[in-house]
């Protein structure tokens, strides 16, 4: 009877732990974000050849983490950072929280914040803080990846850069989420 008890029980939490969708998911993410300024050159001449903005910045992210419940996403990233005009390449690594303001976990309208260290490879600036808060919208795909698309503010303080030794930025990117 006892032997009876004990499968019956296991066979009920057994179904109870895989029966349920877990509050707690891991997820793994990826984009890629450009960032434009206004052409300095540019004229209304049709015929100059000029375009009104021109990319001044790429921006490669990965990462992953965990999703609380539908609203609260935290995760780990990485990523590289090349910037035309100055030459600068950086490695930020940061942590970043998510707050879904409106949808669920298909479809969601969201709001970021991410703080970190920026790793410099050449001695030309010294390393520095990463910060950046930004916009975006993760879209229902019907599978387990969901396109996202970010607008964001980047800070990159970098000591000895330019006046303010700020280096600031916003992109607009296009990336994934995978559950």
């Amino acid at each position: 009877m006892k032997k009876l008890l004990l499968l019956t029980f296991s066979l009920f939490v057994f179904q109870n732990f895989h029966g349920q969708e877990k509050k707690i998911k891991p997820f793994f993410t990826g984009s890629f974000k450009l960032t434009f300024a206004v052409n300095e050159d540019f004229t209304i001449d049709p015929d100059d050849d000029q375009t009104f903005l021109i990319p001044t910045a790429t921006f490669f992210r990965f990462g992953f983490g965990y999703r609380f419940g539908e609203k609260f996403l935290l995760s780990v990233n990485g990523g590289f950072d090349h910037h035309f005009p100055y030459a600068i390449n950086a490695f930020p690594t940061y942590a970043t929280a998510r707050y879904n303001i409106w949808g669920g976990t298909e479809d969601s309208f969201f709001i970021q914040y991410s703080r970190g260290k920026l790793w410099r490879p050449s001695t030309r600036f010294s390393d520095g803080d990463y910060s950046n808060v930004g916009l975006g919208w993760q879209l229902e795909s019907g599978s387990r990846w969901k396109p996202l698309i970010k607008l964001t503010y980047h800070r990159k303080e970098i000591q000895g850069f330019e006046d303010s030794g700020n280096l600031d930025s916003i992109s607009l990117g296009f990336g994934f989420i995978f559950f």
